[in-house]
């Protein structure tokens, strides 16, 4: 039984929606129900070879429009999609479990990234180069690369593909979207504020199905030019070397373990006060949650009975109930997950200070937790746990914190609290991240870099660095006759 609430997704394609040509579909569910709530239509190989010839076509159109006019149709879908943030949020937490808030949080925040993109478009620049040959005219021009493929996450269906496409857009590039499955109808929202806005018929399109089929197509397609992902690194990796194959360009936003040293003069109330949120926000479903929590001796006992106060004070629920501060996890999966992430670190000899189980309740639902005394070789302080888990160890010297920080892969998000400038200077240096946050939670604004280093990716979703990926740089030399 579906929901009277939600409505059924189809592909778009060529500024059209429609089902999937073989009609195949697959349900969508609530996380908070385990309950169907709508249908998804699942693109098959003549689906996706339409969508393709559409965005090779919206291509051609796009790349056509002046800046200017670009920048004022990606203004106008920002404002639509403002206009709508209401509904589009309610679907959101439909479909992907967050509380309402938080949901209404990212259509907003969204639609000011693709305001800046907008402005930031204007300032693709070439430039003069001075010849040597008075008789000849050297410059250097900034091109749309072409059609992009775009594959994108389920745990922030938005904002993550806002992004890309902004970016993408804001060059002159066309993008089709393979988005996820769990949370199509926000995903469709936000396209459909573009297509309203007033943006070329397949410019912009999307379409859901299996992973595997629709990677494999779409990035050996020779009209694609680009790919991105957001998503694991395991995926990522497949993805970047299948790209590999094809010559095609790639940025990647994958996995990260983040760390966070509170440093022996750090504000442990402030630490807290950050940190406790930024842990259980989406219920610890995002690529930047803090994970690996690296407390100086003297202040262990503060912080964590300051942390295990606040999840303590989480009230778990439906997203669209009033009160609500941690909804559910994405699936069943993720709810499985996290009982083998604490039940491995309470047997290498962790302390569980708060929740650690699932909760006696309808959907996917896991308690807020934390886990003191942490050994290293606990798989929570090896491998991301995604999920409202808090691990946390003490260290003796600044030295010895920095080197764990550094001590894995991944280098996406990283922490840090002090009152001491040496100190800041020295771990922001030091650490092995794309973006350090010290003494506040994180503030992926769009006008700064978003990626990550080492096995956490690379490229950037944000600042003007963000545009560079979507760009392809000419030389071009004119001789006079």
């Amino acid at each position: 039984m579906t929901s009277p609430d939600y409505p059924d997704t189809l592909l778009m394609i060529d500024g059209e929606w429609q089902p999937a040509a073989d009609g195949n579909t697959m349900p969508v569910l609530n996380p908070a129900t385990g309950q169907v709530i709508g249908h998804v239509a699942c693109a098959g190989i003549a689906d996706l070879e339409r969508a393709v010839q559409a965005a090779h076509r919206g291509f051609g159109l796009w790349r056509a429009v002046p800046a200017i006019q670009r920048a004022a149709t990606l203004r106008k879908a920002a404002s639509l999609l403002r206009e709508r943030a209401a509904s589009i949020a309610h679907v959101l937490t439909t479909e992907q479990g967050k509380p309402l808030s938080e949901s209404t949080m990212e259509v907003q925040s969204s639609a000011d990234v693709i305001d800046w993109f907008a402005d930031e478009g204007l300032r693709i620049y070439g430039r003069i180069v001075p010849p040597r040959n008075p008789a000849m005219q050297q410059f250097v021009t900034k091109e749309p690369v072409g059609p992009v493929a775009a594959f994108t996450p389920w745990n922030y269906p938005i904002n993550q593909i806002v992004r890309k496409l902004s970016a993408a857009l804001a060059s002159g590039c066309s993008m089709l979207v393979k988005a996820p499955e769990e949370t199509p109808a926000s995903a469709a929202a936000l396209l459909q504020a573009f297509v309203d806005a007033g943006v070329p018929a397949g410019a912009v399109g999307v379409v859901f199905g299996d992973p595997a089929q629709i990677s494999d197509y779409l990035i050996a397609h020779p009209l694609i030019r680009k790919i991105t992902f957001t998503g694991s690194t395991g995926v990522g990796k497949q993805l970047a070397a299948m790209a590999g194959q094809h010559m095609k360009r790639v940025s990647m936003e994958l996995g990260g373990h983040a760390p966070v040293i509170v440093a022996s003069d750090a504000n442990v109330a402030l630490a807290a006060h950050f940190m406790g949120p930024t842990k259980f926000h989406n219920a610890g479903q995002a690529c930047v949650s803090p994970t690996r929590f690296l407390v100086h001796n003297s202040l262990r006992d503060a912080f964590e009975g300051a942390m295990v106060a606040y999840a303590k004070s989480l009230k778990p629920g439906d997203g669209l109930t009033e009160g609500t501060t941690l909804g559910p996890l994405a699936n069943a999966r993720r709810v499985a997950a996290m009982e083998r992430v604490v039940e491995d670190a309470v047997r290498c000899g962790a302390t569980l200070a708060a929740g650690g189980r699932r909760l006696d309740m309808q959907g996917n639902f896991f308690e807020p937790t934390v886990l003191t005394d942490v050994p290293l070789q606990a798989d929570v302080f090896n491998n991301e746990p995604f999920g409202p888990v808090a691990a946390i160890r003490g260290f003796d010297d600044i030295e010895e914190a920095v080197a764990e920080a550094n001590r894995l892969p991944y280098g996406l998000g990283a922490y840090a609290f002090t009152q001491s400038i040496s100190h800041a200077r020295r771990i922001s240096q030091a650490l092995e991240a794309g973006m350090v946050w010290i003494n506040q939670p994180p503030t992926p604004f769009p006008e700064m870099p978003f990626g990550g280093v080492k096995d956490s990716g690379y490229g950037s979703e944000g600042g003007p660095e963000a545009l560079e990926a979507y760009l392809v740089t000419k030389a071009v030399s004119i001789m006079s006759l």
